[in-house]
């Protein structure tokens, strides 16, 4: 019997120990999942953290769609004043309104994109200095060649027509001549998305059809006024600098000064042309000459 009240015995404390344990582990697990309220302050600090993380692309993108729309605000063309128009006689730009400067010249740049039009655009960009690129057709075969025609745009300068393949106008039949200048036109406005204003023949060499045909496209036919570039003497930084900022072109019988109020200047996509570019600027500035804005010369509406 002794035995038998000895075995009752310990199985009783056996259960109430094992009863203490598992209460012991129900605690343990409900602590395990509550926190205390320190733990439940930083948790709320990690929640609201992480919700500043997980908000944080949404602020981003809303800030960057705005800066989008800010820019496609500001890119977007104000209408501009009218100042000059284009002497049909000498190509000169002639002051039309009494707020334009009479002591301004006109940048213009030919056979572009070649090599260095771009690079050409930059400068002028850094300085504000406005131009018209002449575009040749045979220059944009390429998508690299189509891109650098949209970057130049983008920039802000206007772009020209100078024929497709820069042929001698004169020699070519009138169908020729206007598929010259007509294919071009719908090129340029396939890339940049308008047609272009203006128009310069190569060589100087218009006919009176092709002029016409310009001038049915919207586009106002101009030559140049002087430029040297093209001159073998001149293919110098150096020598172009000299010669575009004082007019003068001794090493090619101009002896005299062809620069004037109005000018009409004519330079290439070149190596030597776009490293003098920023000295001709500089230049033509310090004789007390504004660079016109193309954008204020009067177009065939």
């Amino acid at each position: 019997m002794k035995n038998i009240a000895g075995m009752i015995m310990l199985t009783v404390v056996f259960l109430t120990a094992c009863g203490d344990l598992s209460a012991e582990d129900e605690t343990n697990s409900e602590g395990s999942e509550q926190n205390t309220p320190q733990e439940k302050t930083e948790k709320n600090k990690d929640d609201q953290e992480k919700s500043k993380e997980e908000g944080k692309p949404d602020e981003e993108n809303a800030a960057e769609k705005k800066n989008q729309q800010d820019e496609s605000e500001s890119s977007e063309e104000k209408p501009v004043e009218t100042l000059y128009q284009v002497d049909s006689e000498t190509s000169s730009i002639v002051p039309v309104n009494e707020e334009a400067t009479e002591k301004a010249v006109l940048l213009t740049i030919d056979d572009v994109p070649d090599s260095h039009a771009l690079d050409m655009a930059r400068t002028l960009k850094d300085l504000n200095a406005g131009a018209i690129f002449f575009v040749n057709g045979h220059f944009l075969k390429s998508q690299l060649d189509k891109d650098v025609l949209k970057q130049i745009k983008k920039l802000g300068f206007e772009i020209g027509n100078h024929t497709d393949s820069h042929p001698f106008l004169p020699d070519l039949p009138r169908e020729e001549q206007k598929n010259e200048i007509v294919t071009l036109s719908d090129e340029i406005e396939d890339i940049i998305g308008e047609r272009p204003k203006f128009f310069r023949a190569p060589n100087g060499a218009n006919t009176e059809y092709s002029k016409k045909v310009a001038e049915n496209e919207g586009m106002v036919v101009m030559n140049w006024t002087y430029g040297y570039d093209y001159f073998e003497p001149y293919m110098d930084a150096e020598k172009l600098t000299e010669a575009m900022v004082t007019g003068k072109g001794p090493e090619v019988d101009v002896p005299h000064s062809l620069l004037k109020p109005g000018a009409n200047l004519l330079m290439h996509d070149r190596e030597w042309t776009a490293a003098a570019l920023e000295d001709i600027v500089a230049g033509l500035r310090d004789k007390g000459y504004k660079i016109a804005d193309p954008k204020t010369i009067k177009t065939i509406d």
